[in-house]
């Protein structure tokens, strides 16, 4: 059962009592990404996640690492394009350190300009690494392509540019825009003992945002752009984007249920008819990309560029094949237990629990039960990811290439 405490101030506290497990992890998620930035502050998001790792007014960062490591716990965070989560799992008896820490973290870090600079210089590093791996950076390209009068094209990370202008000053006002007590939740999950949650809400029901306002976001629409690029790599690499389904849509669940028929597992129609019957590629799936207001269903493949032709070719085959000809019955029904099997072996780490909770809180509002997520993906039929192919496969796709460079 999810209980839920909303604090004075309107921050959120989601919880999710598991007895039989000995640990707890708590998130704190905020609903801001990449794509509430400005131009000028792309990556700030991300460079924001990273700083409250680099010391606060009484703990330096390697004090944070080490009273971690002293109750053998794992701390980490993340940045999407939409939200971004700072998370602890901790031994049951551990849990209200863990939670002070995270506190501390998230309210008192004094972003000192020589970590900042530090720190910039570790981003970048990260920049490249990316920027060095193909089958990564070729998806980049595509969210370029798709969206390049959109935040949500921008790359988490942002660039080197944007990346050498920020400082404390641009943290902060960054911060007091978005770091707002409606665009916070903290989630909790496992063996919640006595006290906890109380505590939880001490140390963040003080928080005031009350001068901030939520801002709205524009809603993006996919280009079908093509681009191609040409890197030192030996194999080429495709990725294909089409407009889909927002995380709110009716039907998302007959997304899930095409993905995972067009190429979200090893009996897919692009796994068996791209791998296992033409050889034409190691790596071939496709997967989608669910946001608040908008979505995409992609498709990515890697294969020598003497095959590259074919590989595009045989990729948009077989989406033709499912417009024309249709789907099977007993794909959808083994689809909808895939689907189903995946959702329930995803959630018993407390991690997943506390991550799931905290996402539907943000998003919603509101929390489903297993059972009844069950029901609702029982509900998905031939006949709705039928149509819901023949809408979205009606749209030419965004294409992004990498091509190995030529040699002279």
């Amino acid at each position: 059962m999810i209980n839920k405490i909303t604090c004075d101030n309107g921050i959120r506290i989601v919880s999710e009592h598991i007895p039989h497990v000995r640990s707890v992890a708590v998130g704190i998620w905020v609903q801001a990404g990449s794509r509430n930035e400005l131009p000028e502050e792309n990556g700030l998001t991300h460079f924001i996640e990273h700083m409250l790792f680099k010391g606060t007014s009484s703990r330096s960062a390697k004090q944070i690492a080490e009273e971690f490591d002293r109750i053998g716990g794992n701390i980490n965070a993340f940045t999407s394009k939409e939200n971004t989560c700072y998370y602890a799992k901790v031994l049951n008896h551990h849990a209200k350190h863990a939670v002070e820490i995270l506190a501390d973290m998230f309210f008192n870090s004094t972003f000192d300009a020589n970590e900042i600079d530090k720190e910039r210089q570790v981003v970048l590093e990260e920049i490249n690494m990316v920027e060095d791996t193909p089958d990564d950076i070729v998806h980049e390209y595509l969210w370029r392509a798709m969206y390049d009068d959109n935040p949500l094209g921008s790359p988490i990370l942002g660039t080197e540019e944007t990346l050498n202008s920020f400082t404390k000053e641009s943290i902060l006002s960054y911060m007091e825009k978005h770091y707002i007590p409606e665009n916070i939740v903290v989630s909790v999950a496992g063996d919640i003992q006595e006290g906890l949650l109380e505590y939880i809400e001490s140390l963040f029901g003080h928080f005031n945002g009350e001068n901030s306002q939520v801002t709205s976001l524009e809603i993006p629409r996919l280009k079908a752009t093509y681009t191609e690029n040409f890197r030192e790599t030996e194999q080429a690499h495709i990725c294909l984007a089409y407009p889909a389904l927002s995380v709110k849509a009716d039907n998302i669940y007959s997304l899930v249920v095409l993905n995972n028929i067009l190429g979200g597992s090893m009996s897919s129609r692009l796994f068996q008819d791209i791998r296992e019957d033409k050889g034409l590629a190691y790596s071939i799936y496709s997967y989608h990309s669910a946001y608040e207001d908008t979505g995409v269903l992609a498709i990515y493949g890697g294969t020598s560029s003497n095959q590259l032709t074919e590989l595009k070719s045989s990729i948009l085959d077989t989406i033709q094949t499912i417009v024309k000809n249709g789907m099977t019955e007993t794909e959808v029904t083994n689809s909808k237990e895939q689907l189903k099997g995946n959702l329930l072996l995803g959630l018993e780490s407390t991690n997943s629990r506390m991550s799931r909770n905290g996402k539907n809180e943000l998003l919603f509002g509101k929390h489903r039960s297993l059972d009844e997520v069950s029901e609702t993906i029982d509900e998905v039929t031939l006949d709705s990811v039928q149509d819901l192919a023949k809408e979205i496969f009606a749209h030419e796709p965004a294409i992004s290439i990498i091509m190995p460079k030529k040699v002279d």
